[in-house]
């Protein structure tokens, strides 16, 4: 991914990623060229995380992106 997630682009993110796991089974997204992401940008990847879960699918996030997706992920983790 490139640029920034957030309210403004995230009708594209779920347009991209919609029905994604009808087609794959393993997905990896990098976040390396994320320059930004807001609440909502974390909430679309979250929420992608947890169909890939529901559908015994494997989704990698890799990369320096984001810190505050960072530290959702590491809290609940932690949790």
């Amino acid at each position: 991914m490139k640029g920034e997630l957030n309210k403004k682009s995230l009708s594209i993110f779920q347009n991209e990623f919609q029905n994604i796991f009808n087609r794959v089974s393993t997905l990896t997204i990098s976040i390396e060229d994320v320059k930004s992401m807001d609440r909502y940008g974390v909430k679309a990847l979250t929420e992608l995380h947890n169909e890939a879960v529901s559908k015994n699918k494997s989704m990698a996030i890799v990369g320096f992106g984001s810190k505050d997706l960072y530290n959702h992920f590491k809290a609940n983790t932690a949790a």
